[in-house]
């Protein structure tokens, strides 16, 4: 039997552990994406913030889980996972679809717990209410690669592995069906501060769609626009960490 623990450690990495830091950095990785991502930010944040990174089941050390369905049963799990860990005040930082994750995450833990965020970083993630069409979840393998490549999040030796892209296709399909699929239901907006962040050339959102976060909180929102694609951060984390670091202590 699996314990509660051994539950949680499944679902949190904790690359440098801060049990004294007087907040907590929750960082919800993209579609395809694992809690490694998150190692440099764990590894560059001072002692004053304890960074939690989340990792999906389907991938890496979790690859024989079944892969979550939708960004509801995530955000359930991942809510549920994360409210040991509420003692203190937390942030949210996710990356495309763990944007999205991030805001239903939010919405639980103050509907349902009383917990309210810090604050909710959505990066390189349209607005809830901007929803698009799109089917990448349906292409077949080599178009699921293709999709990869154009956004130029994964390592180029890993796409040009046949082995190691076929065993982590499953997991990246379901993330984009998940992201995909999500349909935004109306309600109260959030009661803390939306950061959007997001690249000037980025094919997966608009600018405009990033700034529409604002109609999500009563807190008030900020948009950060960066020179890059989908995945500006890698060249723009100096920048983003001052963005979290102002959040994370002053508040």
């Amino acid at each position: 039997m699996t314990t509660l623990a051994q539950h949680d450690r499944l679902w949190i990495r904790r690359y440098e552990p801060r049990p004294d830091a007087a907040v907590r950095l929750v960082c919800l990785p993209h579609a395809g994406g694992s809690a490694s991502f998150y190692r440099p930010v764990s590894v560059t944040m001072p002692a004053s913030v304890d960074v939690l990174a989340v990792q999906y089941p389907g991938r890496q050390d979790r690859r024989d889980e079944p892969c979550a369905t939708s960004i509801a049963e995530l955000a359930d799990h991942v809510t549920s996972v994360l409210l040991p860990w509420t003692d203190r005040p937390l942030l949210l930082f996710g990356h495309s679809m763990g944007a999205t994750l991030g805001f239903e995450v939010a919405r639980r833990l103050e509907r349902d717990h009383d917990v309210v965020l810090r604050a909710l970083f959505a990066s390189a993630r349209r607005a809830p209410s901007c929803p698009r069409q799109e089917n990448v979840h349906l292409r077949d393998d080599d178009g699921l690669v293709e999709e990869m490549r154009r956004l130029s999040g994964t390592d180029s030796a890993i796409l040009d592995d046949d082995e190691l892209i076929r065993m982590a296709l499953p997991a990246i399909r379901a993330d984009y069906r998940a992201a995909e699929t999500y349909v935004y239901e109306p309600g109260p907006n959030l009661t803390c501060p939306v950061v959007a962040l997001v690249g000037d050339d980025d094919p997966k959102v608009t600018v405009d769609e990033a700034r529409a976060w604002s109609r999500h909180t009563d807190a008030g929102a900020e948009c950060h626009v960066f020179e890059g694609g989908h995945f500006y951060l890698t060249s723009h984390q100096g920048k983003v960490r001052e963005l979290l670091l102002e959040k994370a202590v002053r508040g």
